[in-house]
């Protein structure tokens, strides 16, 4: 981070749309935002776009949540609340809470900017970043920001190469030589290629550098169209892109790595595969995100728990773990785990066997168990004996089976198991 880069973050806002279900995560998200679906061990999903702002020099933020926000909320208010007001630093919640008037929540995400208006104005920020609050990566802000000005830019898209099997998920951009965008398509059809490349396509990033002054003009202008749906990248983009100027900021350019980070990471993580995919990678020898690299660490709300602790060592019931991690408060108890990732307060019993597991907080693996590729959401007890990854007729008759064959299993698939016994 550069002086100037810096001096332009403490003009700023950030506002983190954290609103989301993420419906492609099917049970995960029956009661909490995708935003605050757990990552790695002991963080939230929204911890990345947080710690990026924080990091980055931005300390004005303003989270805006919709959807199953309870969750989410209490999140914020135990684990970023160390703002100041008198250092300027704040972070504001901002639920749909029918601000305006008595029918409508937030139609879209430039609508839920364009509520927040009097909250952003009591700030006076020149420059306000919108930010996604559902992806894993690293990035440092202030550089986005210094383009922004450098380039005289209306807005300034971050953008990510994406294969194009997979681009028709995202807003896709078509750029000039000079990064201005020439065309945004949201979630198109047949997604438009990078220039030189066969198979890759340019995708936003849900991230977005305005003048503040500026875009509250988009905003009301939009709140008056009838046509539009209140989108950024649906409306409020490419409207820029053909009026205006819109540039392409790659995150390559500001993406933040430690030493064993050799490429820009970028995670998706809204389906149940990409989601397990994701966390089963931090166990690798060398992960392509490297979380305990601390010059841009990923703050989050910690539990006070004790060590993790591995106890038997008998024949056949030994506490051990391999290519793993295992959080604060486990115990793994005459187990056995191979390539699993534990969250906080996780409890496995004697003759059971992990491979390939994500167990969220509080979860319990009872004795004689046998997991393969599982995801187990938090406080699920797992009953004495069940075999997952063995049968896949029978895993996705009981429980939500990907074709990737990675289940997910919730305490009420549990309990219909009890029922159907």
């Amino acid at each position: 981070m550069n002086t100037e880069s810096q001096r332009l973050a403490q003009q700023s806002m950030a506002f983190v749309l954290a609103g989301g279900r993420g419906s492609r995560l099917y049970e995960l998200t029956d009661i909490r935002a995708k935003p605050a679906v757990y990552f790695g061990g002991k963080s939230r999903i929204i911890d990345f776009a947080l710690s990026n702002a924080v990091n980055s020099g931005i300390r004005r933020i303003g989270v805006a949540t919709q959807y199953r926000a309870h969750s989410l909320i209490r999140h914020l208010q135990r684990g970023w609340s160390f703002f100041r007001a008198e250092r300027n630093e704040s972070l504001d919640i901002l639920p749909a809470s029918q601000r305006l008037n008595q029918e409508n929540w937030y139609k879209g995400t430039a609508d839920a900017v364009m509520q927040n208006i009097d909250v952003i104005e009591t700030y006076r920020p020149k420059y306000i970043v919108i930010l996604a609050g559902d992806h894993i990566y690293k990035q440092d802000y202030s550089l986005m920001i210094q383009q922004h000005v450098q380039s005289g830019a209306d807005v300034t898209v971050g953008c990510v190469e994406v294969p194009v099997a997979d681009a028709h998920g995202f807003g896709v951009m078509q750029v000039a030589e000079d990064d201005v965008i020439v065309d945004f398509i949201e979630k198109p059809e047949t997604p438009p290629l990078m220039p030189g490349s066969s198979e890759m396509a340019l995708a936003s990033m849900g991230i977005y550098v305005f003048a503040t002054e500026y875009l509250i003009q988009l905003l009301k202008e939009d709140e008056t169209d009838p046509e539009s749906s209140h989108d950024f990248g649906m409306d409020i983009i490419p409207k820029v892109v053909k009026h205006g100027k819109a540039v392409a900021h790659p995150f390559s350019r500001s993406c933040v790595r430690s030493g064993l980070e050799t490429k820009p990471y970028w995670r998706d993580v809204g389906t149940i595969d990409a989601f397990w995919e994701a966390n089963i990678d931090l166990t690798d020898f060398t992960p392509e995100l490297d979380l305990y690299e601390n010059t841009w660490p990923i703050w989050t709300y910690s539990e006070l728990t004790a060590p993790a602790k591995f106890i038997h060592n008998e024949k056949g019931r030994r506490g051990h773990a391999v290519s793993s991690m295992v959080s604060g408060g486990c115990i793994v108890s005459g187990s056995s785990l191979e390539r699993c990732l534990l969250f906080t307060g996780v409890r496995t019993h004697s003759f059971s066997h992990l491979n390939g597991v994500v167990a969220m907080p509080y979860a319990q693996i009872s004795r004689n168990a046998s997991l393969t590729k599982v995801v187990i959401d938090r406080g699920v007890v797992i009953p004495e004996g069940l075999i997952v990854g063995e049968d896949p007729e029978l895993d996705a008759c009981r429980f939500r089976r990907t074709e990737a064959g990675v289940c997910l299993i919730t305490q009420p698939m549990i309990e219909a198991l009890d029922k159907h016994a």
